[in-house]
């Protein structure tokens, strides 16, 4: 893991922000499920995870009470993670379809996920001082990232914390030309593409409005554009340095010599 990553994930578990939020997840970490009642609760801040040279970036909520709050890793413990690994797994960006715990031996290749909030709020509901409190975080985490290419957003608000991280960073956004849908693709003028996908929280698999066929899709998608922006990059980077190479020769042929 690079030294930025290592400092700003240590500064993520060490936050104290958000005093709701703080209390929530000690309150959950003490209290406990019944189903959990011999784990040591995570119960902090929990920082994002994957791979540094990612070109896929997966932006969620927040940590679920009882699944990342538990377990401290992303996604990891809860329906929602039951939901996304095997999407990530089919689609050749994790190494295996479950995810329990941090050790585990999970682990992502092309792919980061991160989220806009890093403590688990009460209900799932994030209070919007809450999510500015945790923009800078992901405003450096984003910064480091640099060969994101495609931005898949699980849910709405998660596709807003983009947008608005983009605009902080000076880009003119304009909400109303990005509507959220499901499968909804943007290309952005800073080249990446972001993707919408509802969240998978169990209120929408469980009830059908998010299906596995769908998700997969959105998933494969980001792959094959992850894949195409790489190429082309490299395409152009060929063309640009055989007009430099053609430009070398030109002025060598044009050169006098004694």
């Amino acid at each position: 893991m690079p030294g930025w990553l290592e400092e700003l994930n240590r500064e993520i578990v060490a936050c104290e922000r958000c005093p709701r939020l703080c209390t929530h997840c000690q309150k959950m970490a003490r209290e406990k499920r019944r189903a959990y009642r011999d784990w040591e609760y995570w119960g902090k801040p929990v920082p994002g995870f994957g791979e540094p040279e990612a070109r896929v970036l997966i932006l969620g909520l927040a940590p679920g009470a009882h699944g990342s709050n538990r377990t401290g890793r992303m996604f990891t413990g809860d329906g929602s993670g039951d939901f996304l690994y095997p999407a990530l797994h089919r689609a050749g960006f994790a190494s295996q379809p479950n995810s329990s715990h941090r050790e585990d031996g999970m682990r992502l290749t092309d792919a980061y996920i991160t989220a806009v909030v890093r403590c688990a709020p009460p209900a799932n509901k994030p209070a919007p001082r809450e999510i500015a409190n945790c923009a800078p975080f992901l405003d450096r985490e984003l910064a480091g990232l640099k060969n994101v290419r495609v931005v898949v957003a699980l849910g709405r608000i998660a596709f807003d914390g983009y947008l608005n991280y983009l605009k902080r960073e000076g880009m003119e956004i304009r909400k109303n030309g990005f509507r959220f849908a499901h499968g909804a693709r943007y290309r952005l003028a800073n080249g990446t593409i972001l993707m919408a996908s509802y969240h998978p929280s169990l209120q929408n698999t469980l009830t059908g409005k998010l299906t596995a066929r769908m998700f997969q899709k959105v998933f494969d998608t980001a792959g094959r554009l992850a894949r195409e922006r790489a190429g082309s990059g490299k395409r152009q980077a060929a063309r640009s340095l055989d007009r430099r190479a053609q430009a070398g020769v030109a002025l060598s042929l044009g050169r006098k010599t004694c």
